[in-house]
């Protein structure tokens, strides 16, 4: 379709949509969300960001010792988790896979050496297009996820500018507890009885 000057309104709606979808980065948890193998302390929680924003490279993530990098993501209530987007340079700092865990929280690279719930292998995604689509099922009732990147396209360490998530978000039911006081002696003031006067009959 041919737009003239101005934006166009079918676009900028698809756009809206687009982005609302990839929209669980506002459900999680950031005051605990870690990334293992950061260059700069700080800057793995700034890839998680509107899908809008994709394209700003001032934000992004590289891996200081090697091209590991290991994400702890906590979220504030119950996710589905449906899709995932990497984004990098087109170059060999892009990561090359992605591994996801499931609920296991302050996980580490010892951790990463277990069997993966879906592994992914990725391609170069320079202006963050690909959709990696999860299997729905065992990323159901999902309350923390690890997102572990073992390797590159050859680079000696690991840039990504974003990441994107994609699926749904439910207020994790919290179990009301009921208190309940009980006396440990008798309060008098709870337990008052009318005085009763007693009538005393002489008899002469």
């Amino acid at each position: 379709m041919a737009h003239g000057p101005g934006r166009c309104r079918c676009c900028g709606a698809e756009a809206a949509e687009r982005g609302a979808a990839w929209g669980l980065y506002l459900r999680i948890d950031r005051q605990r969300l870690q990334c293992l193998n950061e260059r700069r302390e700080g800057s793995g929680a700034t890839v998680f960001r509107p899908w809008e924003e994709r394209g700003d490279r001032s934000q992004f993530v590289e891996s200081d010792d090697d091209e590991e990098l290991l994400f702890n993501i906590p979220f504030t209530g119950s996710v589905r988790l449906k899709g995932v987007l990497v984004m990098g340079e087109d170059d060999g700092s892009h990561p090359a896979e992605l591994r996801l865990f499931r609920n296991i929280p302050h996980m580490s690279f010892d951790d990463a050496a277990k069997e993966a719930e879906q592994s992914f292998s990725l391609s170069r995604d320079p202006r963050g297009e690909l959709e990696y689509p999860t299997k729905v099922a065992r990323f159901s009732n999902l309350h923390h996820l690890s997102m572990h990147f073992p390797k590159n396209f050859g680079a000696d360490t690991t840039k990504i500018c974003y990441i994107g998530l994609r699926g749904d978000w439910a207020e994790a039911h919290r179990h009301q507890v009921t208190v309940c006081t009980y006396e440990a002696s008798a309060n008098p003031a709870d337990h008052r009885r009318e005085q009763v006067t007693p009538q005393t009959h002489f008899i002469s």
